[in-house]
């Protein structure tokens, strides 16, 4: 595969954050670019349980203004794509393509970065890949958190299955399940399992589902509780809270779980819906870390290693989470004005982002404040 020897910006990772920051590129001006993908265009998605689908609704709201909660680039919708409210991880993979299509992203698939060299005097990066070497200027990593799931969270967690390696739940012999984690990504497993007539135990060290927080980034989705409701009112479906579990064990016939003070059987291997460590894992020694977060400047770039930007739901500034895609892409025209101006290059075609709410910058105003 040919390509230009050295880019003025290299993206890493062609998910929603990668495909969606191209796009501003793309609008920006900037020709000289490429996104990297080690698999295909929106690969995380395509892995998903085929029974997972969106918490976020999409709706085609064009007509008053609003972008499709969902959508990564202006004047798209994947509700008008595919006339669902709940994508699935296959269909929005696919949504993910036609953009890339329409925009004509220089997206190489198949592309493996296996090292990240920052040059000396922040003259830009060497990126390591099968081909060879590709050298930019700036460096906006994209490559998200599902493929890394967080595997060792006790003794005995490789006994259990995490959700993400679940390709359909009813794949899954067996009438009895415990769920490890009560975040959404264990209610989806919940309620999944639960329509298939199985009886289910979560296990959750809070107890989640009776946060009452407004933020969908710390506390269950409408759309999940609604599930959840439901799925309890068969009277198949266990929500135990307080539990911290500490070790997995193998015993004869099954599979004990512990906390503190309980324990819990289980005929069939404990299901992990433990959360990810995120794909920033891999090039950590880039950044500044504090409580397990990346810090990043008010442009998301890292305040180690400057050239280098985060896109995407490993974004954090202090207790404002861009876990959500219509949290993170709020940032991608951050990201772009800021190497705009240091290439020398207008930023003016990013305004139109700014008047349709998809240039955040001032963080004072993310809050779920509600009268009613």
């Amino acid at each position: 595969m040919e390509k230009p020897e050295a880019f003025d910006a290299i993206v890493v990772g062609a998910g929603a954050s990668g495909i969606g920051v191209g796009v501003v590129l793309k609008d920006l001006g900037l020709e000289n670019f490429a996104i990297l993908e080690r698999h295909q265009i929106g690969e995380s998605f395509r892995r998903w349980p085929q029974e997972m689908h969106f918490i976020t609704p999409s709706f085609p709201s064009h007509g008053v203004g609003h972008l499709d909660l969902n959508a990564i680039a202006r004047k798209t919708s994947p509700a008008i794509s595919f006339r669902r409210e709940h994508l699935t991880g296959k269909q929005y993979a696919q949504y993910l393509e036609a953009v890339a299509d329409y925009f004509k992203l220089p997206v190489y698939t198949d592309v493996e970065v296996q090292k990240i060299e920052p040059l000396p005097q922040c003259r830009g990066f060497l990126i390591h890949v099968p081909d060879g070497i590709l050298k930019t200027q700036f460096l906006i990593w994209a490559a998200g958190e599902f493929q890394y799931p967080n595997l060792n969270v006790f003794p005995g967690a490789n006994l259990c299955r995490h959700n993400s390696q679940i390709e359909s739940w009813t794949h899954l012999e067996g009438d009895e399940f415990i769920i490890i984690g009560g975040y959404e990504s264990g209610m989806d497993a919940a309620s999944n399992l639960v329509a298939l007539g199985k009886r289910v135990k979560v296990l959750d060290r809070t107890g989640i589902w009776v946060n009452p927080d407004t933020d969908p980034s710390i506390s269950l989705s409408p759309y999940t509780l609604q599930r959840i409701e439901l799925c309890y009112s068969t009277g198949r479906l266990d929500l135990i809270g307080n539990a911290a579990i500490e070790e997995v064990k193998a015993i004869p016939g099954g599979y004990a779980v512990y906390s503190e003070y309980n324990k819990w059987v289980s005929p069939t291997q404990p299901i992990l819906c433990t959360g990810f460590e995120g794909s920033l894992k891999q090039i950590a020694h880039l950044f500044n870390c504090s409580q397990g977060y990346a810090q990043l400047t008010k442009e998301d770039e890292s305040t180690l290693t400057p050239g280098l930007f985060v896109v995407g739901p490993s974004v954090r500034h202090s207790n404002v989470i861009f876990c959500f895609i219509y949290k993170f892409r709020q940032r991608f025209a951050v990201v772009a004005d800021a190497i705009a101006k240091r290439l020398g290059i207008d930023p003016t075609p990013l305004e139109v982002y700014r008047q349709e709410g998809m240039f955040l910058e001032d963080l004072s105003c993310c809050d779920n404040d509600c009268l009613c």
